[in-house]
């Protein structure tokens, strides 16, 4: 972001690792940051993630949250970023998935009913 500021004249500029990365992905490595782990049963809208050893559904898939014109990948594309800024990306997924966890953890021991 400081860069983009520094910047000589405003643009418009993706921060991003132009990587693609499921919505999966991202909740087992959340899970896996409180020491646990899903396993995924059924299709669509059907599947449920579910803790192992458990058996306790932990994730649910809710149409209600479906973009209304949904496209199979979205990545970004840093390639600006990367040759007018000289930006690159320095955080992994798993970094990214353990900074909000972490913070999450953090807000809810200090205010329970946020």
């Amino acid at each position: 972001m400081w860069r983009i500021l520094q910047h000589d004249k405003p643009d418009d500029f993706v921060v991003a690792t132009g990587q693609f990365y499921t919505v999966r992905l991202f909740l087992e490595l959340s899970f896996k940051e409180i020491g646990k782990e899903i396993v995924w049963q059924g299709e669509g809208v059907d599947e449920i993630g579910i803790e192992k050893g458990t058996h306790i559904t932990r994730v649910k898939v809710n149409p209600k949250y479906y973009r209304p014109t949904e496209v199979e990948e979205l990545i970004g594309d840093p390639t600006k970023a990367k040759t007018v800024l000289g930006w690159e990306p320095k955080v992994t997924i798993e970094e990214l998935v353990k900074e909000m966890v972490e913070s999450d953890i953090k807000l809810m021991k200090h205010n329970p009913m946020a």
